[in-house]
């Protein structure tokens, strides 16, 4: 705002209200910025100090008033006080304004993808030209057009978008081919809290040794199911493939419109998604990646390390295991994708669901869902060989490697402060349930919106969180369809089980020997 509003607002004489600005801003608690280009007017912002000591002082007043309630109530009672404890240091404030306007001469381009946490970076846009001091122009599009566009984009001879959002398992194909620029040398001289972001989020957007994008969100696949469901019949929660299996026996129930178990059935990439992950809790990646105390080798995954695995016994026997879940599942389960599945569990016509969390908001921010605050949360159950993970996926944001030299610097400040823990609390905040930043997920203002956000950090702590079962590896993504499309001739009773997983063998290897990886 201006001077002369902020005097106006501030319920003081003219005189004491200016005295009191021109102090505020010689202890550097107001931040000006020029608001024409003779640079005579300028517009005043709170500073990062400011909204610190403001965020401080509003946790402190609350205490107080805690305090004098719990002391007024004591003394009717005749009971003990009881002291309000102290505010948690973990509490993250807003981002505050940049003390400069970025140099970008027209707006910030934004690529991003059409969901939640993006929807709600476009609800906080006008909140974000203020604190970069530009318009921002963002273009939000599903998966597959955006994966088209960024390709697109990097055939252009300057790049189209200063920032674009890149899905974690992409990351492969796009370092392969250059199309990001990468940060380390920008990140050497204007560090980012790396050590702050979930390292499973972080290893998945680099490539060949190069960091080529910050995560934005981190999403997890997990295993939800209702409590009061399990609790009405006496079930467990099931911890292993077999037990969901006895579990969505018991559970299942038609004739009431409840199924026992949704997942991704739909042919094409969301089947492929659903095979590659349950064959990771079956404890086989999609490729032969090297075992690792905590996983797999991604990152030193070199030759024979590539190839696929459709003949390996745990894709049998994940294969087996969806033939079982098909008995228990709606009886379309086979066109079923994301949406489809998360609108089923949300809807109380399913017991248990592999669910995601980019679409966790349907029922765990929604009172209306019969899910609402009656899900529980585990990580993938496992099969024989296995042990539990939580697949990790997300975007990250990026910028192209055609970009204008001249734009860099300003760009990456603008992508600095819309990956930092500040912004992602806001995200969270304004309708989003993924987050990159292990302080944002341990905030305790975080932790009232949804239990989904702490189940996810606890998995974390527990090192269930795994990149490997959807590797950032050139290729991987068209093994991905090929599952999707293979397997669904299985479950669909169109081929064998030698048939297709052979067929699916032969395409995922003749897409890995095509791009030389053996």
């Amino acid at each position: 705002m201006t001077k002369s509003s902020l005097a106006a607002s501030s319920g003081l004489s003219y005189g004491t209200a200016m005295r009191a600005i021109e102090a505020m801003l010689d202890a550097k608690l107001i931040v000006t910025r020029p608001r024409t280009s003779t640079g005579r007017a300028f517009s005043l912002h709170p500073s990062g100090d400011l909204i610190s000591r403001w965020h401080a002082f509003a946790h402190r007043g609350e205490k107080l008033l805690r305090d004098v309630t719990a002391e007024v109530h004591s003394d009717r009672a005749g009971a003990r006080r009881r002291t309000a404890p102290e505010v948690a240091p973990g509490i993250i404030p807003p981002p505050a304004v940049l003390t400069e306007k970025l140099s970008l001469g027209r707006a910030l381009r934004v690529l991003v993808h059409a969901d939640t946490t993006f929807m709600a970076m476009s609800a906080l846009k006008r909140q974000f030209e203020l604190i970069l001091g530009v318009p921002i122009e963002a273009r939000a599009r599903p998966i597959d057009p955006l994966h088209d566009e960024i390709v697109a984009n990097s055939k252009r001879s300057q790049s189209r978008y200063d920032l674009i959002a890149c899905d974690l398992p992409w990351f492969g194909e796009m370092g392969h081919h250059g199309r990001l620029l990468p940060l380390d040398q920008l990140m050497a001289e204007t560090p980012v809290d790396t050590g702050d972001i979930y390292a499973a989020a972080l290893a998945s957007s680099r490539h060949g040794g190069q960091q080529l994008g910050i995560p934005m969100l981190m999403t997890g696949e997990v295993f939800a199911y209702r409590t009061d469901f399990l609790q009405e019949k006496g079930v467990s929660p099931p911890r292993n493939a077999a037990g969901v299996i006895e579990a969505a026996r018991r559970l299942h129930a038609p004739r009431q419109g409840v199924c026992g178990i949704v997942w991704n059935g739909g042919r094409g990439t969301a089947l492929g998604h659903s095979f590659i992950m349950m064959m990771g809790a079956f404890g086989r990646p999609i490729i032969d990646l090297q075992r690792t105390p905590q996983g797999f080798d991604v990152e030193g995954a070199r030759g024979e390390a590539l190839r696929p695995t459709f003949l390996s016994e745990e894709a049998r026997q994940t294969v087996d295991y969806m033939r079982e879940l098909m008995a228990y599942s709606p009886q379309n389960v086979l066109d079923i994708t994301w949406f489809e599945r998360a609108s089923i569990y949300a809807n109380g016509n399913a017991a248990m669901a592999y669910s995601h969390s980019l679409l966790a908001h349907l029922h765990e921010m929604v009172p209306q869902s019969p899910a609402y605050h009656k899900t529980g949360y585990l990580p993938h159950p496992n099969g024989p060989n296995g042990r539990p993970i939580v697949p990790v996926g997300g975007y990250a944001l990026c910028i192209p490697a055609n970009i204008a030299q001249v734009r860099i610097p300003s760009v990456w400040q603008a992508l600095r402060v819309l990956t930092s823990a500040n912004a992602g609390k806001l995200y969270l905040m304004n309708g989003s349930l993924a987050s990159a930043r292990i302080s944002v997920s341990r905030d305790p203002e975080i932790h009232t919106i949804s239990p989904f956000i702490g189940a996810i950090d606890d998995f974390a702590v527990k090192g269930y969180l795994g990149m490997w079962p959807r590797p950032p590896i050139v290729g991987v993504p068209e093994i991905i369809t090929i599952a999707g499309e293979e397997i669904h001739d299985l479950l669909a009773g169109r081929k064998g089980i030698e048939q297709a997983l052979n067929d699916a063998q032969n395409r995922a290897d003749s897409i890995m020997r095509g791009q030389g990886h053996y």
